[in-house]
């Protein structure tokens, strides 16, 4: 067995090559990254210098895979016909940006449609990523798609709504998914338990396949199972205990994915430190790899 892929959401100030130290200072063996400023729709642009300086780190360190992650603002099936243009555009961008920088995976959400329905929502995102895809032929950077809570009006809080997107979608061999703990659980997937999350690893595999997961983020649950609202809460310390966590650590169908932590945090990472020491010790003896 490879060793443990296993990291957290990770600042990019002062440039994002600047990553791949801030990671590796911590204990980090993956890691994500967001490629511009995730609270605006445009960011300086990715000069070859920025690229250099991140191939150079990216040599150097031990941090790999990176997966990116897009920035929030983005809905590819915005009913605003202004909105939506804007997020395709912001969507194209930042796989550039990771085209550019060989990131192998930009994760997105779905979308929200805003009243219009869940089918015309996941009819609009297969046209919105068709229409970045022929943007880009023959780019390496997956197009990856994160499971929701279902807050709102947010399409991705069923599989059966990612596998919909994907059959839409013309290269489908472009396509990925993310999948989401604290979303899965809120959903109403029952992930808190060993039994729960064999069964779901089981029905993803079924309904989208597990050759298109790239990345997992480890995240606990500020609220109720089943309630459909997305609040990341440290590894214990939210209501979903830690018997899913541990068959997640162990589970040897994702022995390769990267698991990547997303919970708040002060400057100086002893919250990620801890959740990853937390996640580390339910890694069964005879299975610890690194």
């Amino acid at each position: 067995m490879s060793s443990l892929l296993l990291g957290s959401h990770t600042s990019v100030s002062g440039g994002i090559y600047k990553a791949f130290d801030r990671a590796a200072s911590i204990g980090c063996t993956t890691m994500q990254v967001f490629v511009k400023n995730a609270s605006q729709w445009y960011g300086k642009p990715c000069t070859d210098d920025d690229v250099l300086k991140y191939r150079e780190a990216e040599t150097k360190s031990n941090v790999s895979p990176v997966i990116a992650h897009a920035a929030y603002l983005i809905n590819l099936c915005a009913a605003n016909p202004a909105i939506r243009a804007k997020s395709r555009e912001g969507f194209l961008d930042e796989l550039r940006r990771c085209e550019m920088l060989g990131i192998r995976a930009l994760v997105v959400h779905p979308g929200a449609h805003v009243g219009a329905g869940e089918e015309e929502g996941i009819k609009c995102i297969a046209e919105s990523l068709n229409a970045a895809h022929k943007l880009t032929k023959g780019w390496h950077t997956y197009s990856a798609l994160e499971t929701t809570a279902g807050q709102g009006t947010t399409i991705g809080y069923r599989f059966e709504h990612l596998r919909r997107i994907i059959d839409l979608v013309e290269e489908q061999d472009r396509m990925a998914v993310c999948i989401d703990t604290c979303h899965l659980f809120a959903a109403g997937y029952p992930v808190h338990t060993k039994e729960g999350w064999d069964a779901t690893i089981k029905e993803f595999d079924q309904v989208i396949g597990l050759d298109r997961l790239v990345a997992v983020h480890v995240n606990d649950s500020m609220k109720p199972f089943g309630s459909h609202l997305d609040r990341h809460e440290h590894i214990g310390k939210g209501v979903m205990g830690l018997e899913g966590f541990r068959a997640l650590m162990n589970d040897p169908r994702l022995a390769n994915i990267p698991k990547i932590l997303e919970t708040d945090k002060s400057e100086d990472l002893h919250e990620d430190v801890e959740n990853m020491s937390v996640l580390r010790g339910l890694i069964e003896p005879e299975k610890r790899h690194g």
